[in-house]
């Protein structure tokens, strides 16, 4: 019998931790969180200082009966949930819930802690447990309930003005404000023209670039050369004064140090590996919990990073030798800097005193251990196991050089360029950057240049340009503004980014956000109307109160007041002064060519529409176009309907756009917009047509028979020639898991026939999800 029994979050983590603790202890999951807010108006009760109504959560309600049959035969209960203030919490509702049940009298139980999984971590939190921090609970139980209180009475709101089905979160309204605000901003840019002076140059058969800086005299800014003629002028005059060679005049030559980059923190991983990987959060976070709860490497599972919900940048000391040691051995002493740096956080308002996410054990290598990971587990390991390394790395060392020519009277030619003189950590790892600009001095390499000499002007370049809107977010840049403004936390991040896609507030087109029109609607009527509540400022005040709260230098009840009485009044005021037209509608400007009322723009089933100000009398609508303008139907050129000959039309509906005709609702004819890609594998159920790919409602990919819906056969993974080995079923698919990798698998629930499969890069990222 174990007279110990350990409480952990998941059953990947339960395995590892046994191992480390050996026959004395049995350890179990909880799978989660046990308890939450019943799911109804009421269960928090601001008039009685807040108290919360909870319930076990049905699913997880087998592992709580579990726990408690297990700690019936047990002397000590030891709660080992995660570091952060949901681990807190989760232990607190599970020992509240024993208390319930009267399982806990004459036993012990203790609150451990460790943040990575290894066996003297797990022992050292064993032999030195502690008390549950009721502050870290309370600050949790605050946040929760602002959360419940914003969503069961915003969104009852957003019902009544906008549309059913809607809801709005106290953290996801100033994510998705952020994203209206950058494509309002996209929308209202007005390009300018501007022209630079480029010239091919070459010395010794090596070809470089320089760029025009002076003209007659003056220094040139971005619009100083904005058309096409005094471009052209410009490079006229060069020509003429060049007669195909240059000579230096001066060189200027400087050596400049790039530092390695912080360790990561969850943000910045994030970032990262949706740079480098292509990863969206919610998988980077998956595969990093993988490695965090414990790989078998071939010793037995073993935690392999540490924990991966922080924002600290710390390394421990014992971690930091390590380090240094291994990059004595694999790079050399030169490689290795006086003293280990240090780095400070840059993120706003952070929080816990973590490490930052490294190897629990720099000596597991990434390509020694490969064999033993999934394909994302590998890419992501390795990706903290190289930043982790070059962190502790020498600088960098890199020359830069400067060469002038004249071209005549006051007239100047610059190029750049650079050289790497010692890669230092760049010989193992180099950050990413956001919307890099390709052409930058590092991109010119330059040929050995001294003052005097004479190059070869092979050709004078006027480049015309238009300045450009800033980029629409991907999932890395608005993880990082949401980090720079202090919005959400660690842990949150992804789950913010999950919750717009879910509720269609944003669609990731090309990996970029875009608001949708509901989206938009929204975000408009809580920044007009509740501006104080998604404010960037206000939010970060508050995850810093509630910061305070979870160090015990504030009171959670009083802050919880202090939101709520005049957040509720707000929205009594707002229901009853504002109206549903007022939100969803707007005047275009325009009358109606068919009754003369104004034109308003609306928002329909399938979003905004212009319509009569003048419905239901008026039935006139025509679309918006892609820019929020009004438009006329788009005309495919050269076709007409096939069943009744009319104009055929481009037109949107609930799936998207398609091709229908213009005499609807009289006649019905409609076809796709775009012809789905057909794979050429035979159906495998009416043997007549062939597997297309589609894309569904959701926008997930699947595959389906090209003659339906006489024939209804689909399956969601990749269709190959088969026949299954096992079963003879015509069609094998590509599945791709992360545990078993990428597999050659058969679509019969009856048949159990896999094998690996190999497949290039990129259908392997792509198809990862």
């Amino acid at each position: 019998m174990s007279k110990n029994l350990v409480i952990v979050e998941s059953p990947a983590k339960a395995k590892t931790i046994k191992k480390y603790l050996g026959k004395g202890f049995e350890v179990l999951a909880s799978y989660g969180h046990v308890r939450d807010l019943v799911p109804k108006e009421g269960a928090v009760k601001p008039d009685e200082d807040f108290a919360m109504k909870y319930q076990v959560i049905e699913r997880n309600s087998k592992h709580v009966d579990a726990i408690v049959k297990a700690l019936k035969k047990a002397d000590t209960l030891y709660l080992a949930t995660d570091p952060d203030r949901e681990g807190e919490a989760i232990s607190w509702h599970l020992l509240e819930l024993l208390k319930e049940r009267g399982i806990l009298k004459d036993k012990e139980a203790h609150r451990v802690v460790f943040h990575e999984i290894t066996k003297r971590a797990i022992n050292d939190a064993v032999e030195h447990p502690r008390e549950l921090s009721v502050d870290m609970v309370n600050a949790q139980q605050a946040r929760r309930a602002l959360d419940y209180l914003v969503g069961f009475n915003l969104s009852p709101l957003l019902w009544k003005k906008i549309r059913r089905g809607l809801s709005a979160g106290r953290v996801q309204s100033p994510a998705l404000r952020m994203i209206v605000e950058r494509e309002e901003e996209i929308e209202k840019f007005k390009p300018r023209e501007y022209w630079t002076i480029e010239a091919d140059l070459e010395k010794d058969k090596q070809a470089f670039t320089a760029r025009l800086t002076h003209l007659h005299g003056k220094k040139l800014s971005q619009f100083s050369i904005n058309k096409e003629k005094p471009a052209h002028e410009a490079e006229k005059e060069l020509l003429e004064a060049a007669k195909g060679k240059l000579t230096v005049t001066t060189i200027e030559k400087k050596q400049r140090k790039r530092n390695p980059a912080a360790p990561f923190t969850t943000s910045t991983l994030q970032q990262e590996a949706s740079r480098k990987l292509g990863f969206t959060t919610k998988r980077s976070m998956s595969v990093a919990q993988q490695l965090y709860e414990g790989i078998d490497i071939g010793e037995g599972a073993v935690g392999l990073i540490t924990y991966m919900r922080t924002d600290s940048v710390n390394l421990a000391n014992e971690a930091l030798e390590e380090i240094r040691e291994l990059i004595s051995e694999r790079y050399g002493d030169k490689a290795l800097p006086d003293k280990p740096h240090q780095f400070k956080t840059k993120a706003k308002n952070a929080q816990e005193a973590h490490e930052a996410i490294r190897p629990t054990s720099a000596r597991n290598i990434p390509e020694e251990i490969k064999k033993h990971l999934s394909s994302d587990q590998y890419k992501l390991y390795n990706l903290i196991w190289k930043r982790t390394v070059a962190c502790q790395m020498k600088h960098a060392t890199i020359h830069t050089v400067g060469v002038d020519f004249n071209v005549g009277d006051g007239n100047t030619l610059r190029s750049t360029g650079s050289t790497i003189a010692d890669p230092g950590f760049m010989a193992v790892y180099q950050e990413g950057v956001d919307d890099a600009k390709k052409g930058g001095s590092d991109e010119n390499r330059l040929p050995p240049l001294e003052k005097g000499d004479t190059v070869d002007l092979n050709k004078i370049r006027p480049e015309q340009h238009f300045t450009e809107p800033p980029p629409r977010y991907s999932e890395a840049s608005l993880v990082k503004s949401l980090e720079e403004h202090g919005i959400g936390r660690p842990s949150t991040y992804a789950t913010i980014i999950s919750t717009l896609q879910q509720r269609e507030y944003v669609t990731l087109e090309k990996k970029r956000f875009q608001p949708t029109d509901v989206g938009r609607i929204v975000s408009n009527f809580l920044t007009n109307h509740f501006t104080k509540y998604v404010d960037y400022d206000f939010t970060a005040r508050l995850e810093d109160e509630l910061d305070a709260v979870s160090r015990g230098e504030k009171e959670w009840i009083p802050l919880m007041k202090e939101f709520w009485y005049p957040f509720k009044e707000l929205v009594k005021d707002k229901e009853e002064s504002v109206s549903r037209s007022e939100v969803t509608t707007e005047p275009l400007g325009e009358d109606c060519p068919k009754c003369g009322k104004p034109l308003n723009i609306r928002l329909g089933r399938r979003g905004r529409f212009v319509g009569c100000s003048g419905y239901p009398e008026c039935d006139y609508t025509r679309n918006l176009d892609d820019n929020g303008e009004s438009s006329e139907p788009e005309i495919v050129e050269g076709r007409n309907c096939p069943e009744c000959d009319s104009q055929l039309i481009i037109r949107s509906g609930r799936y998207g756009k398609f091709i229908g005709c213009s005499s609807y609702p009289d006649c019905k004819y409609i076809e796709p917009l775009e012809k789905p890609e057909d794979t050429g594998v035979a159906c495998p159920k009416c043997s007549k047509g062939t597997m297309l790919k589609r894309k569904s409602r959701r926008g997930k990919i699947f595959y389906s028979c090209s003659t339906y819906p006489d024939c209804d056969y689909a399956v969601w993974n990749e269709p190959v020639e088969g026949p299954c080995p096992k079963c003879n079923w015509p069609i094998l698919t590509i599945k791709t898991t992360k545990k078993r990798g990428t597999e050659r698998v058969c679509p019969q629930q009856d048949c159990s026939f896999a094998e690996p499969f190999e497949q290039d890069e990129a259908e392997e990222t792509s198809n990862a999800d």
